[in-house]
């Protein structure tokens, strides 16, 4: 399910994790404090648990927010966005 991770943090060791774990689920970074990607939902799940343990709930904020294939496409991406074939995996990428 493709999905967006956004979060606005204070503390910068906080930050780092859970920029860490977006990253581990495969979540690609599209802004500073946004990550974009397709994740099944056990692992959005686990993502959801993993981002409680770590998060000040007084001072953070973070929103996961699922969304289906067809909203997706219907998106309106403004100005400089990303590789929308990267993120759903329909675009080979190869680095050397």
């Amino acid at each position: 399910m493709l999905t967006w991770f956004i979060y606005d943090i204070t503390d910068n060791k906080v930050r780092n994790n859970i920029i860490k774990i977006a990253r581990e689920y495969g979540l690609y970074r599209v802004q500073k404090s946004v990550f974009f990607g397709n994740v099944n939902r056990n692992k959005l799940d686990e993502i959801i648990l993993e981002s409680k343990k770590i998060i000040n709930y007084e001072e953070d904020s973070v929103y996961i927010f699922p969304m289906c294939e067809k909203d997706f496409k219907n998106a309106i991406l403004l100005g400089q966005s990303f590789d929308k074939e990267l993120i759903t995996d329909e675009k080979s990428v190869l680095f050397l």
